[in-house]
């Protein structure tokens, strides 16, 4: 489900917060669908369950997914995400393409990238 790098700089919890969200926003886990247990996860990645627990904070936090009380976790029916995740994404966009000006990239060549991407992400 989740892999962890060890030389990605990035702190355990948000890999593992970021690779749950991929698969969330890609499909590959589905409304509805039951996530792993926080100490299912940690002995399958072999770290701390409160790694884990962090991990899933943020998630339920940003709407992704939703605890219930002696049933488990589950993805979210409805990403209620929406409008939080997308102004932060849009913001690191807009820093992403003024850096990309600045070091001359054309305008037309990061809308050529952005369709490419929405390409693939388009095919299954």
């Amino acid at each position: 489900m989740v892999t962890i790098n060890y030389r990605d700089p990035r702190p355990v919890y948000e890999q593992v917060r970021d690779g749950i969200r991929h698969h969330i926003i890609t499909g590959a886990l589905i409304p509805g669908e039951r996530i792993p247990t926080v100490r299912d996860l940690a002995a399958t990645l072999a770290i701390n369950p409160n790694t884990i627990a962090h991990a899933y904070r943020e998630l339920e936090s940003e709407g992704y997914i939703i605890s219930r009380v002696g049933r488990g976790t589950f993805v979210a029916d409805t990403i209620e995400v929406v409008p939080a995740r997308k102004a932060a994404l849009m913001n690191k966009l807009g820093i992403i393409v003024q850096e990309l000006l600045h070091l001359g990239v054309s305008v037309e060549m990061i809308q050529k990238r952005i369709i490419e991407i929405e390409s693939n992400e388009v095919q299954p």
